[in-house]
């Protein structure tokens, strides 16, 4: 198997990140990843804002799960208990992928956010994609997050993307054949 298919069959979704800050070489090969991604046109209608600041990344964190554990469905909260009670599970950087919104953007910001992740991986990093990185800016903090990170104007939430060294090793899920349909011979 090549490398590339290596790291493909090899990434996971980690979960429990030791929390060591990234280096700039690290951070600079998920980011040149990032933006060699293919886009409808080339519009690259993406913003990333690459969160390092790893007490921001706790202030982020506290306020989702503050609003988890206010919602009515407690399920989402119950979850992110379970998994040590942090949304963002240590990760010392968050890529939060910002979209303009057009018609094939959430297409192409997960292009780029696959990029994000197989890039992590092929340099013995891991990342966790999560769109619960959205819910500490709905809180009535979120406007004071959206300035002090500053996201350009005209520009949503996407998805986030969690890179940073695993604390331990997880296996790829299996891969599931029965949802593969073959049309010709």
């Amino acid at each position: 198997m090549n490398e590339t298919l290596k790291t493909i069959m090899g990434r996971n979704s980690c979960r429990d990140f030791k929390g060591a800050p990234l280096t700039d070489g690290q951070i600079k090969t998920v980011v040149d990843a990032a933006l060699a991604a293919p886009s409808a046109m080339n519009m690259q209608p993406w913003r990333l804002v690459v969160v390092k600041d790893k007490a921001l990344i706790e202030e982020l964190d506290a306020e989702g799960m503050g609003i988890l554990a206010a919602s009515e469905d407690k399920a989402a909260y119950e979850r992110a208990m379970g998994r040590g009670g942090k949304m963002f599970y240590n990760a010392p950087c968050l890529i939060y992928v910002l979209s303009e919104g057009t018609k094939w953007a959430s297409l192409d910001c997960g292009i780029l956010c696959q990029n994000i992740t197989l890039a992590a991986q092929s340099i013995g990093l891991s990342s966790c994609i999560v769109g619960m990185a959205m819910i500490p800016l709905t809180g009535t903090h979120g406007n004071k997050f959206m300035e002090r990170m500053a996201f350009p104007e005209g520009f949503t939430f996407a998805i986030g993307v969690l890179v940073g060294e695993p604390n331990v090793g997880k296996e790829p899920h299996e891969l599931d054949y029965n949802k593969v349909t073959y049309v010709g011979s």
